[in-house]
């Protein structure tokens, strides 16, 4: 019987590291300032990604480490050094896609496990072998998959399977897109992609340059790339079938709601599996709280069959959001029941909020009593990152979640 398959979240920075792993992941991958394919995120210095492989390893956790640029020579001279960096601070792993990357950490008789990126296009059950005979523990499986064909790649291999199972789908094959780098002369390949996959777009005749027309009735355009967000939550269990090792969530750039949302409602369902396979039913408000985040529609992907029409969204680019996070508990005293909050968007007495936890049931509270650090009352929480003091009906606990519903016409 295989292991307990692995959760593994991103983290964009050292916040988002730990929220991860207090809210259930099993493991993180995150990009230093270096040879990463997020050159956007806030990424980690030295002294961070040591500080979070100590936090994780102190909850159990492991750390994979992005090394997964496309290299040019001059990005060589520098990579044995930090290979052995990585490995003396004590990551668990990197996940790389460029065979250079692959020979110089063979030729420095590197100790970190090899992890080859989605980047590498593996579709099929030869090239897995081929990785698995040069010594790569673990491949991160394209996104263009069926289950039937993830299926026949673990018949043939013994080599960990990771599979993307959330967030932000690329409409390049398996992220290796060329738009950025010739529409805003930003290399998607070396963490700096513009995202042209979410502009709109319309028509122009050759012949009549100037003139646009809309490829729908609809003066925006059209938004022809634009994917919508995979969500395999309700997928789980055909995927522990399949013999995959690993469930990973894109997002490195998003928000700690984001990461400590998602990751708490995969936690949930896989424990819920785990805890009983034959009695197993998916639990719908695992859905809910997923659709919470910002978000644009949800679509499965290739895993059941190659994506329709439904899958693309022609209409916007924009993210659905139904909530706002509005605050991080810091501290919690239970005898005048004051929670200390670090502001994280515009509340006032009188919203009704959610909380939420690692450990903290969901509640409904009332924003009734706050004051400022000085003890005063106040109406409002205007300033990015205000310490304010909120009482709550119920205890709370340290990097609870505080948030408010939007207005919810027009949801689904």
């Amino acid at each position: 019987m295989r292991k307990k398959i692995e959760l593994l979240a991103p983290a964009g920075n050292l916040e988002k590291l730990k929220m991860a792993i207090l809210y259930g992941a099993d493991a993180v991958y995150l990009g230093g300032k270096e040879y990463g394919l997020r050159a956007f995120a806030g990424n980690f210095t030295w002294d961070e990604i040591e500080a979070g492989v100590k936090f994780a390893h102190c909850y159990g956790a492991k750390v994979y480490v992005t090394v997964n640029i496309f290299a040019h020579n001059r990005d060589l001279e520098n990579l044995p050094g930090y290979l052995k960096q990585l490995e003396d601070i004590g990551a668990d792993g990197i996940i790389f896609s460029d065979p250079g990357v692959w020979k110089i950490a063979q030729e420095i008789n590197s100790g970190l496990a090899l992890h080859l990126s989605t980047q590498a296009n593996t579709t099929n059950w030869a090239s897995a072998r081929f990785w698995e005979e040069h010594g790569v523990k673990r491949l991160v499986l394209a996104r263009e998959l069926s289950l039937e064909e993830i299926k026949g790649i673990r018949e043939k291999v013994e080599a960990e399977l990771e599979v993307f199972v959330h967030g932000a789908m690329c409409i390049s094959y398996s992220g290796r897109c060329l738009l950025s780098n010739y529409m805003a002369d930003r290399d998607a390949n070396l963490g700096e992609c513009a995202q042209p996959c979410r502009w709109n777009y319309a028509l122009v005749e050759e012949k009549r340059p100037g003139q646009v027309y809309p490829l729908f009735e609809d003066e925006r355009g059209s938004y022809i790339f634009n994917s919508q967000d995979l969500c395999l939550i309700k997928h789980l269990p055909e995927l522990i079938n399949a013999g995959v090792d690993s469930l990973k969530i894109e997002g490195r750039m998003k928000s700690i709601h984001y990461v400590a949302t998602v990751v708490n409602a995969y936690r949930q369902a896989l424990d819920a599996y785990y805890a009983d396979s034959e009695g197993y039913v998916f639990d719908e408000s695992w859905y809910d709280e997923i659709l919470k985040v910002s978000h644009r529609d949800y679509t499965t992907g290739f895993l059941l069959g190659k994506p329709q029409a439904e899958a693309q969204n022609y209409e916007s680019s924009s993210y659905l959001r139904y909530y706002d996070f509005v605050g991080l508990v810091l501290d919690y005293d239970s005898d005048t029941k004051l929670a200390t909050v670090e502001q994280r968007n515009n509340f006032r007495v009188g919203d009704e909020l959610e909380i939420i936890g690692p450990r903290t049931e969901l509640f409904h509270q009332t924003v009734k009593v706050m004051r400022d650090e000085t003890g005063q009352q106040i109406e409002v929480a205007p300033h990015p990152q205000q310490i304010v003091q909120v009482k709550v009906d119920k205890p709370v606990r340290p990097w609870d979640l505080m948030r408010r519903a939007k207005n919810m016409e027009g949801r689904n």
